[in-house]
C-alpha cells in the first residue's frame, strides 16, 4: 500500500537557537534528541549551522526521533518561533568576568533581537548569553515583549553546580538533592542552604557551616573553574541543560518552580532589575514569581547581588539609545 502525506496540517513546537557555539549546538542536540521541537540553529558564520544540522538529522534514526533541524543565518527561517534561546556571543577568557563582556555581548544580543522579534512576534525570549542579567535586560527592552515573555537562564544552572557539589560532599545521589540559588549570575549570587535539601532534610543539619560556605564559595566560581581548566573555552554542558529544562517546562506547560532571571516589580522589595528568583514557568513564559521566606542576612545578600546588576543599567540605557 502506498504511503501518502497526510492532508492534515501539523505545527509542531518550534525553538531558534540563535548562537552555534558549544551551548547552541548542544542545546539544539537535547531539544530534538528529547523530541521537545523542531530546532533552527542559526548564527552568522556561513556553513556552520548548516552542517551541524545536517549532522543531527544524520543521528535522528539512531535516536529514534523525527525532528526538523534547520541551519541558518537568515532570520527569515526562525519565522513563528514559540520560543527563542540566546546563546550568540563571545565566551568568557581566563582572568575576564562576565562584566569584562557587557559592551561586546551586549550590541550582539541588541542586534538579534531585534531580527527575531520581527518573524517571532509572539515569541518567549530565553537568554543565556553572559553576563546573563544584563542581556537579559537589553532583550526585553529591544523587544518590547511583556515581562513575563522574556527571561534568564542562570538560577537553574547555579542550583546545579550547587546541588553537585553537595552529592559530592555528602557522597549521595544528586536525584535527592534540591537545591536554591538566587541573584545575579555571578560572584554575587545567593545560594540558599535552608532551602538546599536532601530528601527534604535541609543541608544545614547534615555538614557544618564551614562546609556549607565552601560550597557556596565553589558555585560562586562554578563557571570561572571551568574556564580556568579549560583554558580556551567555557562550560556548555550544564549550561544546555539547563536551558531545555526551562523550554520543556514552557512547551509542555509542566509549571516547574525554577529559578529564572526575571525583572522584580516589588517581589522582595526589588524593582526595576532583573536578578535570579523562583518562578513558575509555564505555555505563557514566567506565570509567577514565588517569594521565599527569607532571613534578614539572605534578605541582604539578595539586594546587594541585584544592587550590583543596578549599577550597570545606566550602561545598558546608553548602549539602547545609541542603537
Amino acid at each position: 500500500m502506498a504511503l501518502t502525506p497526510s492532508t492534515i496540517a501539523c505545527f509542531p513546537p518550534r525553538v531558534t537557537v540563535v548562537g552555534s557555539g558549544n551551548v547552541g549546538s548542544a542545546l539544539a542536540q537535547r531539544l530534538a534528541e528529547k523530541n521537545l521541537a523542531d530546532v533552527v540553529l542559526l548564527d552568522v558564520v556561513e556553513g556552520r549551522p548548516q552542517g551541524l544540522a545536517l549532522d543531527l538529522m544524520q543521528a535522528r534514526g539512531i535516536e529514534r526521533h523525527d525532528r526538523q533541524i534547520i541551519g541558518t543565518n537568515d532570520y527569515a527561517d526562525t519565522a513563528n518561533s514559540d520560543v527563542v534561546v540566546i546563546t550568540a556571543g563571545l565566551p568568557r577568557k581566563p582572568g575576564m568576568s562576565r562584566d569584562d563582556l557587557m559592551l561586546i555581548n551586549g550590541k550582539i544580543v541588541l542586534e538579534v533581537t531585534k531580527q527575531a522579534i520581527v518573524h517571532s512576534p509572539n515569541t518567549i525570549f530565553i537568554v543565556v548569553t553572559n553576563p546573563l542579567d544584563q542581556m537579559t535586560h537589553i532583550t526585553w527592552k529591544a523587544s518590547g515583549l511583556p515581562v513575563h515573555q522574556v527571561m534568564g537562564m542562570a538560577g537553574v544552572l547555579d542550583s546545579a553546580r550547587f546541588q553537585t557539589f553537595v552529592a559530592m560532599e555528602l557522597g549521595v545521589s544528586t536525584s535527592d538533592i534540591s537545591a536554591t540559588v538566587l541573584g545575579s549570575h555571578g560572584d554575587l549570587m545567593v545560594p540558599l542552604p535552608r532551602y538546599t535539601t536532601v530528601n527534604g532534610i535541609s543541608i544545614t543539619e547534615l555538614m557544618d557551616a564551614d562546609t556549607i560556605e565552601q560550597l557556596i564559595d565553589r558555585t560562586r566560581k562554578g563557571g570561572a573553574e571551568i574556564v580556568d581548566l579549560m583554558k580556551t573555552g567555557s562550560a556548555f554542558y550544564a549550561p544546555s541543560s539547563s536551558t531545555c529544562v526551562m523550554v520543556e517546562s514552557i512547551l509542555l506547560n509542566k509549571c516547574r518552580i525554577l529559578p529564572v532571571t526575571t525583572y522584580l516589580q516589588g517581589q522582595y522589595g526589588l524593582r526595576d532589575v532583573f536578578v535570579g528568583v523562583p518562578c513558575r514557568l509555564g505555555c505563557q513564559g514566567i506565570e509567577s514569581v514565588l517569594e521565599l521566606d527569607l532571613t534578614e542576612a539572605e534578605q541582604l545578600a539578595l539586594h546587594q547581588s541585584a544592587e550590583a546588576v543596578r549599577q550597570t543599567s545606566d550602561r545598558i540605557e546608553a548602549l539602547l539609545a545609541s542603537s
